[in-house]
């Protein structure tokens, strides 16, 4: 994927649709970064689970520029995923903030930077970090182009979020209706047994689960094997695409 797809008409869905996961679609915004700014390296950092990590990178010198500052917990990368802002390093000799990493970043050949901030203020939040060679090297580079692709991956990501988000709802609601099915199924035993209503049956259920402190669903479920000498019968769950 070359700098011309990605900074286009086409729109994020397609770029989606032409990677298999969310790791190739940010491997390719990556890769566009390092063409777009011709940097020495370009990380993308996202925030789970409360510690960064850089989920992909393009370049050699964003792995270890990345981990730099997760071991001191501060830099460059950290301050945009946290405050959601630009942070812009115009050159490590000069700079005072985050102890030693400028120093650190000078030795292995950077000695400027750029994280803009990706997913700001989300619980999966994060930062493309592009990391220059000379003093200043994004100076004179597209900024709008590289924005533009920080805005991407945030798209990106919310997808990716969304889907996760789904799959989880619908786990839970098959759960759900599983039970439903259990129950019903024992409510129908306790009816024939009884020739009471759902009602009484529901209640039998209810005290004979509180008396022998176990789950209802559990309770259902023994019912149903001991009467049928198998386990009930599982619904099959279609979501609706």
């Amino acid at each position: 994927m070359n700098a011309d797809d990605m900074y286009g008409s086409r729109d994020i869905t397609q770029w989606l649709l032409d990677t298999d996961t969310l790791e190739e679609f940010l491997q390719a915004l990556a890769e566009t970064a390092l063409e777009l700014s011709q940097g020495e390296g370009v990380g993308v950092t996202v925030e789970g689970d409360g510690k960064p990590v850089t989920v992909v990178s393009a370049g050699p010198a964003a792995p270890k520029l990345d981990e730099k500052q997760y071991g001191r917990d501060d830099g460059p990368c950290l301050q945009a995923l946290r405050t959601g802002e630009e942070v812009a390093v115009v050159d490590m000799l000069r700079e005072s903030r985050w102890g030693d990493y400028p120093a650190y970043a000078a030795a292995c050949g950077v000695r400027s930077s750029l994280s803009l901030p990706i997913a700001a203020h989300t619980r999966t939040a994060g930062a493309l970090n592009l990391y220059g060679g000379p003093p200043d090297a994004f100076a004179d580079k597209d900024l709008t182009a590289l924005r533009f692709l920080a805005a991407q991956a945030t798209g990106g990501i919310a997808v990716a979020q969304r889907l996760a988000d789904t799959q989880e709802f619908t786990a839970q609601l098959q759960t759900a209706m599983q039970s439903r099915s259990v129950i019903d199924q024992a409510l129908g035993v306790i009816m024939g047994q009884r020739r009471c209503t759902a009602a009484e049956a529901f209640d039998t259920l209810r005290s004979a689960s509180q008396h022998r402190n176990i789950k209802l669903r559990d309770l259902c479920a023994e019912l149903i094997t001991n009467v049928t000498g198998g386990p009930p019968a599982e619904p099959e769950f279609r979501p609706r695409g």
